[in-house]
């Protein structure tokens, strides 16, 4: 299975990577590892995730406080957002019609 970004996930994603960097010297490199893996899990167990909000799971990194949301189609797996656990939950959810 592949996966594919949501282009305001990307972006969302980019941005963390840049304040994590900003605020220390290669923790924006480890967090992006940790995204990085936890969507290899996605790819690789696409089902084992707990559904969050149909159609959409939730699988949780590991370390920094962040979760990937993600539908899982037929051909991909469509990362719907990296999200901060601590941030209003739902805001992406308007992402989905676009």
């Amino acid at each position: 299975m592949n996966f594919r970004f949501h282009p305001q996930a990307l972006a969302e994603f980019e941005d963390s990577v840049l304040y994590y960097e900003s605020q220390q010297a290669g923790l924006g490199e480890r967090f992006a590892s940790s995204i990085e893996s936890a969507i290899e899990s996605i790819v690789a167990r696409p089902a084992l995730w707990p559904v969050l909000e149909a159609p959409v799971r939730r699988c949780l990194a590991r370390v920094f406080p962040y979760a990937v949301l993600y539908a899982n189609l037929p051909d991909h797996a469509l990362i719907v957002a990296v999200m901060h656990c601590h941030k209003e939950p739902g805001y992406w959810r308007s992402w989905l019609g676009s």
